[in-house]
């Protein structure tokens, strides 16, 4: 049903359909599946086949981090950050981060590394900051790898080292990131 429902929002093989996509993964959530939760999850937040409902999009994320689902983890950290389907709360936004990365998710590693670098729902620490972009840097995450070149730049949470920040610009923007090609 999941994979269904992805090869529907996807267009593979299939026409693509989003209400088509958003009913497979409907149904693969409502008989449990995790996967189908969180992808349901992301059609109600982008509003992609369903009416955009943030609020939906929050409880079908928070059951399939429930139920050990890193990405929606992740995604739930992000609708706690940004006050989209709950009250916006920064600490409740760094521990579904945390949760995600220590479920090995290279954007819950990204998205603590930018709460440290930035002292949102924890104190501003640049070597925790530096420690989460390298890890999701190491596992090919081109913004990861933009924001540790950004630090060596910076001189923040490392000593300042242009090669450094320039080694790390260029992985990123091979892999495709603008802001990297930017720097």
């Amino acid at each position: 049903m999941v994979n269904l429902g992805a090869m529907y929002a996807d267009g593979r093989a299939v026409v693509k359909d989003d209400a088509k996509a958003a009913a497979w993964f409907h149904k693969a959530a409502e008989k449990g599946y995790s996967a189908g939760m969180y992808r349901l999850g992301v059609m109600y937040a982008d509003g992609r086949g369903v009416e955009r409902d943030d609020a939906e999009a929050v409880a079908w994320y928070r059951k399939a981090a429930e139920n050990g689902n890193a990405g929606a983890m992740n995604n739930l950290g992000f609708m706690y950050g940004q006050g989209r389907g709950v009250e916006r709360d920064d600490a409740q936004a760094v521990d579904w981060y945390r949760k995600a990365a220590e479920k090995d998710s290279a954007a819950g590693m990204g998205n603590l590394g930018w709460a440290y670098a930035n002292g949102r729902g924890v104190e501003r620490d640049d070597a925790q900051a530096v420690a989460w972009y390298r890890k999701a840097a190491d596992k090919g995450v081109p913004v990861g790898m933009n924001s540790l070149g950004e630090m060596y730049e910076q001189g923040r949470g490392v000593v300042k080292d242009m090669t450094e920040a320039l080694a790390w610009y260029r992985k990123a923007a091979a892999l495709g990131n603008e802001s990297a090609k930017a720097n």
